[in-house]
């Protein structure tokens, strides 16, 4: 497997999609953050003081899709046509799942976009409840499923 995104020199490079095809992409990724059972309750019932934190998760989580190619250095600039974050909250393990959908269509996928988007909002929820648990984990940042370009359709 040759890595795309190396020069002749061995220098890093952005890689030349302009003569692909646009085609409708979708990519779907998956955060998780765990807290302690008090941390989850407290979310639930909007008793963090920082405000509705799913809510502005939810908003973070778009922004850091849609700003993607701005962190992610050989990231191409997309027009994202949708962006969507679900949050399900897990009880029983004290945890809250973020899933996050991106499409478009364009001339490359929108893996990162995805990825980025849950990963952000896993964030920002560790950033408005750490006052009162400092010890949140964010982990299993993956991509679950995409399809659109060369590689089709492919499912974790």
């Amino acid at each position: 497997m040759d890595f795309t995104h190396v020069n002749e020199q061995g220098r890093a490079r952005m890689v030349d999609v302009s003569a692909k095809d646009d085609t409708e992409r979708v990519a779907i990724a998956r955060a998780v953050i765990s807290m302690q059972p008090e941390t989850l309750d407290l979310i639930k019932s909007g008793g963090i003081k920082k405000g509705d934190v799913l809510a502005v998760a939810q908003v973070a989580g778009i922004m850091g899709a849609k700003q993607t190619s701005s962190l992610v250095p050989m990231c191409h600039p997309l027009m994202l046509t949708s962006v969507d974050l679900n949050f399900e909250i897990d009880d029983d393990n004290s945890r809250i799942i973020i899933t996050s959908v991106v499409k478009t269509t364009g001339k490359t996928g929108i893996e990162m976009e995805a990825i980025t988007g849950a990963a952000v909002a896993a964030i920002t929820i560790y950033d408005m409840a750490k006052a009162v648990d400092r010890w949140m984990e964010i982990s299993e940042i993956k991509l679950l499923e995409k399809w659109g370009g060369k590689s089709g359709h492919v499912k974790r």
